[in-house]
């Protein structure tokens, strides 16, 4: 039995005895320890499952604070960990993450035999059902079509024929196999069981159940897994249910006969679970390591208020009916669904110091009861009549959570297999404060809000980036308010809300705010309000590609915000939105749809150039507003202060601490990536823009003289000139080759670069740009996956 622990141990131990005082009892437990023993320092327990018994025969008696201390090494679960009201005022303290692990996985006794010169085989003697196989800690791929490549977008490869009548032909028996695909306006994922071949040679599937707008599947992200066929590559498995043989395709130096086998069989780890009449009091969990829970895609899942969201109310670790539980500096790896699950009636929660990565859907998941809810309703196309609706502002009751703390986490590559998805996500709650979180890496929003139900959420010192990798129009920081004022006929909720213009703040009673953080999206806006979101305060943000988004909403106040290469997007306003866009500095001109008005003020804006400026003008806005070089000090190494003598301070910008984004905490904060910095675009002294630029991969030059005009049979000294296409990039991809002109973009005719700049970043969000080319003389169409 181990007898030595780390001092940092120790000192946990110790400062447990001194803090709780008389009362106090602590169960110690170690793989190496003895299910018969007492628990003590000299005789642990063996299972975490003997330890919470032990302490339910304490709590008979006593009353103190009751502390599980778990030893080096790995802790298999048979069940899901169960702490009830019972067992208030515990703590489950591990000796650290890089020593304690908590797994719902198990270990197989296995006896591999060749099947043929890559694919070996084991029986598996007991019952037991599993999704995710782990060879010496290494997870294995599960059998897959397309193959599995890191950079291959949507489920890290997919294909349009993945399940063509000439695939699924080729296949013995696809049955139990899985198909997985893009909402067909790539806003989430679909996921279906097979269950059989019908006559005409097409597949029998069940699910589809995951999302809330429903749709076909997207003709071309779509990805199936689990056909025995499909075990073609290193790495591989497959599980033969029927026969009870797990195959696989070895990886080359490993030696099978030797190898831990793990298999992960339980969808949650621990789950804290009282109610809203006997909470669980006072729960801390720390310093443990969770891994291998099982995939759940296939679950029930619940739908959220009028989204495409539906979810799966389960996570690793899930708490319902609970009050200040902490969850302190763990590690939550290699598990199949959500991480963090926080569902119903919870308060004072506190998830803090943690590291959370390689997990298939959503990190941390605030989520309240739609009980709570006055007339919701739960379609995109739903409306309770006004004449029906309960009017009373706030909550109906109070099962959702609230008063929660979000710190120094850090979060990226979730979203492995389910894509709606989010870093932090935060629907039908209130007042959760979220700050110095790093969350990349995510094929979604990085940080996302359901709706105005009930807001006062506060969003702070945040990097966000490397976002919506692999759906589209969404945002790094992603939200929408389709609350009981917001209707799919926006001029009827024009007309609802002239008569009762409290009617937006009726659900978002708290103004949300988002403040000193840093975004940055690539393949969307980096602050993206959707429809309907209202009453936020929006300021002092460093956005680094995508700029700011406003749609459909009310009272939104954006100030002393910088927009890089990007600037402010408002989309569809009413006539009365009372949105004010202040004080901000932009580098492109403002890019408005459908707008019915301007809101209460649009000025003291930092624009590029003047042609901004009188476009915005034309529009009846930003008579205050100038134009011109912020003059950013430091930009190439992301010091976007501005100096003394920059035209934005004049405006009454303010500068914005560059040195708080992110995890904060030291041993996080090394490991941590850090967002690209962009290459400014904006010109400041003239419309037209340096000769050269790099851009998706491309050397690219303005057409500027007579000869460049007359050698590519150009009609005027315009357009763009592609000098060189790096190998793989997205415009090598696309088709653009060395010596194409760009002369039109989504059939808008461009002159120069900074045009072609222009109109990228104004379509962006659309993951797709329409180029047209002249090549030997002659246009062409080309089409540039921007994802």
């Amino acid at each position: 039995m181990k007898s030595i622990r780390s001092i940092l141990f120790l000192i946990t131990v110790l400062f447990f005895f001194i803090s709780c005082g008389e009362g106090e009892h602590v169960i110690y437990v170690s793989p190496e320890g003895d299910n018969s023993l007492e628990g003590t320092e000299e005789f642990p327990l063996q299972t975490l499952e003997k330890a919470l018994e032990k302490a339910m025969e304490l709590r008979k008696n006593e009353k103190g604070q009751i502390s599980i201390l778990l030893e080096e090494g790995d802790y298999y679960l048979s069940n899901p960990l169960v702490i009830s009201n019972a067992l208030s005022d515990l703590a489950i303290i591990g000796e650290g993450t890089e020593k304690v692990s908590v797994k719902g996985s198990k270990v197989l006794q296995t006896n591999w035999k060749a099947f043929d010169e890559n694919i070996y085989y084991t029986e598996i003697k007991e019952d037991i059902d599993f999704s995710q196989v782990y060879i010496n800690g290494k997870k294995q791929i599960l059998a897959r079509y397309p193959n599995y490549n890191e950079n291959g977008g949507a489920w890290q490869g997919h294909a349009a024929d993945a399940i063509s009548k000439e695939r699924v032909s080729t296949w013995n028996n696809p049955k139990g196999g899985f198909v997985h695909a893009m909402h067909r306006g790539r806003w989430g994922g679909f996921h279906y069981l097979i269950y059989g071949i019908d006559a005409k040679g097409e597949l029998m599937l069940s699910g589809g159940h995951q999302n809330n707008r429903p749709s076909s599947m997207h003709p071309e992200l779509r990805m199936v897994e689990n056909i025995f066929e499909e075990l073609d590559s290193e790495g591989e498995w497959y599980f033969d249910k029927q026969g009870k043989k797990l195959y696989l395709w070895v990886e080359e130096g490993t030696d099978l006969s030797n190898a831990t086998t793990e298999v992960s069989w339980l969808k949650h780890l621990i789950e804290i679970s009282g109610n809203r009449e006997n909470p669980v009091n006072n729960v801390k969990i720390e310093g443990i390591r969770f891994t291998h829970t099982r995939t759940t895609f296939l679950e029930e899942y619940d739908k959220l208020l009028r989204s495409d969201w539906t979810i799966y109310r389960g996570g690793a670790i899930l708490l319902k009916g609970t009050e200040s539980v902490s969850i302190l500096d763990c590690e939550f790896t290699n598990l199949g669904g959500n991480v963090i699950f926080i569902n119903g009636y919870n308060r004072n929660t506190a998830i803090m110091g943690n590291h959370i990565h390689d997990c298939g859907a959503t990190a941390i998941a605030f989520v309240g009861d739609p009980s709570a809810v006055r007339s919701g309703a739960f379609q995109y196309e739903e409306f309770v009549s006004l004449q029906a609706m309960d009017t009373i502002p706030g909550p109906a009751n109070d099962l959702y959570p609230a008063n929660a703390k979000v710190v120094n986490n850090l979060i990226y590559r979730i979203g492995r297999v389910e894509k709606q998805v989010a870093g932090i996500q935060l629907s039908m709650s209130m007042n959760i404060h979220v700050q110095n979180n790093s969350i990349y890496d995510v094929p979604r929003a990085g940080i996302n809000v359901s709706e105005g139900t009930w807001g006062g959420h506060l969003i702070e010192n945040n990097d966000v980036f490397n976002t919506v990798l692999e759906t589209g129009d969404h945002g790094a920081f992603n939200s929408w308010g389709r609350d009981r004022f917001w209707h799919p006929q926006r001029k009827i909720m024009d007309s609802l809300v002239k008569v009762n213009p409290q009617m937006p703040y009726w659900d978002a009673i708290h103004t949300t705010v988002i403040r000193n953080n840093r975004f940055r999206c690539d393949h969307g806006w980096d602050i993206d309000l959707d429809d309907g979101s209202s009453n936020y305060h929006i300021f002092n943000n460093l956005c680094l590609n995508g700029g700011i988004k406003l749609r459909e909403g009310f009272n939104r106040k954006v100030e002393n915000n910088i927009m890089l290469n990007n600037g402010f997007h408002p989309h569809v306003w009413f006539e009365d939105s009372k949105d004010v866009f202040r004080k901000n500095i932009s580098m492109t001109k403002h890019f408005p749809i459908r707008l019915e008005g301007w809101g209460k003020e649009v000025d003291y804006n930092l624009l590029p150039d003047s042609i901004s400026l009188a476009l915005a003008r034309k529009n009846g806005t930003d008579f205050n507003s100038t134009y011109g070089n912020p003059k950013f000090l430091s930009p190439e190494t992301g010091d976007f202060t501005v100096a003394n003598n920059s035209p934005a301070l004049q405006l009454g910008f303010k500068n914005i601490p560059m040195d708080n984004f992110g995890v904060q905490i030291a041993n996080l904060k090394e490991i941590a990536k850090q967002p690209n910095i962009p290459e400014l675009n904006a010109l400041y002294a003239q419309y037209d823009d340096t000769n050269l630029k790099n851009w998706l991969g491309a050397k690219l030059k303005n057409v500027e003289t007579l000869a460049e005009q007359s050698a590519s049979g150009l009609h005027k000294k315009a357009g763009v000139i592609v000098l060189s296409v790096a190998k793989e990039s997205k415009l090598e991809m696309a088709g653009i080759e060395d010596a194409d002109v760009i002369v039109e973009v989504g059939g808008e005719e461009i002159e120069n670069i900074s045009g072609l700049l222009l109109k990228y970043q104004e379509n962006l969000w659309r993951g797709v740009l329409d180029l047209t080319i002249i090549r030997n003389q002659k246009k062409r169409k080309i089409n540039v996956n921007l994802q």
